[in-house]
């Protein structure tokens, strides 16, 4: 097949994820209004030069390493082409090591790119997409709120990762909290028990169900939707401001959870008032300061552009 031709340009725009949401562990994800951005050109010549602005400036890996050039190249090979020579600019916006999917966006981002070089030549649909993302991130529920925006409830079938997209409530109003310390995913996922209890997993499979139900139509049972007996009792030793914070913003009758790994917390507001009284608890915590980010939810998720103007999810 021949290759991309140099000067192709694609750019590329992924949001931030928040997993879990509580109770829905491994299983549910929430695209949220932070983008990472990048621009990618194919060169003439073999090699990469990879700038780096914003979040991870300075201390993510600059060659072949970088996650999203693995990510591109790993399409491309499974694809049966040759990766070009590439020029990656990336504008960085997703707190890294905070439990907001920023792995998980820079592998989106990558395949997103590969997508659009290789358009002329392949069609990549969503379950590749999908399936693609799935391999390289190790489980599907942060890359697909990443892939398709919205709420996304992830499962492994027997033809691989699949993925459905609900619309959120209008009266959800999303509320992360980040922290200025960073938790490790291999190390909190290692925190939770292999076996629990078949109370427990009882109480997870109610509350998971409740959630939905909250998210798209009832805002107002956000707070019982979002109780967790699976994990994050489990990861609360590790991350010990987090989980005070999380119990304080739920006293108060807000529906707060560790996004993700950790971490950050996410509040799940009923809406936009909510935000400002948990704002004002976060603030009285003075032993950790925490940034708050008012967003909106993601309903696009990621999107490719090429060098021509035209724009696909």
């Amino acid at each position: 097949m021949p290759p991309v031709p140099a000067g192709r340009t694609v750019s590329v725009r992924v949001p931030a994820t928040s997993a879990n949401l509580g109770p829905g562990f491994d299983t549910l994800g929430l695209a949220l209004s932070v983008y990472d951005e990048l621009t990618v050109t194919t060169l003439p010549e073999p090699g990469l030069a990879i700038h780096v602005t914003g979040e991870g400036a300075g201390h993510v890996p600059t060659d072949e390493s970088h996650l999203v050039v693995r990510a591109m190249a790993y399409a491309f090979e499974a694809f049966g082409r040759q990766l070009p020579g590439i020029r990656l600019v990336a504008r960085n916006s997703i707190p890294h090591g905070r439990g907001m999917g920023s792995s998980g966006a820079a592998v989106v981002a990558g395949l997103l790119a590969a997508k659009g070089l290789l358009e002329d030549d392949v069609a990549i649909g969503d379950g590749t997409l999908l399936r693609l993302a799935t391999e390289l991130e190790g489980h599907p529920d942060n890359v697909a709120p990443a892939l398709f925006g919205g709420l996304t409830i992830a499962w492994m079938g027997d033809d691989g990762p699949q993925s459905k997209k609900l619309q959120v409530h209008r009266g959800v109003s999303p509320l992360v909290f980040v922290p200025d310390f960073t938790m490790s995913t291999s190390v909190a996922r290692g925190l939770a028990p292999a076996q629990v209890t078949r109370e427990d997993a009882v109480f997870n499979v109610s509350r998971s169900a409740l959630l939905i139900a909250a998210l798209t139509q009832s805002p107002e049972l956000l707070l019982a939707a979002t109780e967790d007996k699976l994990h994050q009792s489990y990861r609360a030793a590790a991350m010990p401001a987090t989980d005070a914070l999380v119990r304080a913003l739920r006293a108060e009758g807000l529906a707060a959870v560790v996004s993700g790994a950790g971490p950050s917390v996410l509040v799940l507001a009923d809406g936009p008032g909510q935000r400002l009284v948990a704002a004002q608890i976060a603030a009285d915590l003075t032993d950790t300061p925490w940034q708050p980010l008012m967003l909106a939810v993601d309903v696009r998720g990621g999107t490719v552009k090429n060098d021509m103007g035209g724009s696909t999810p």
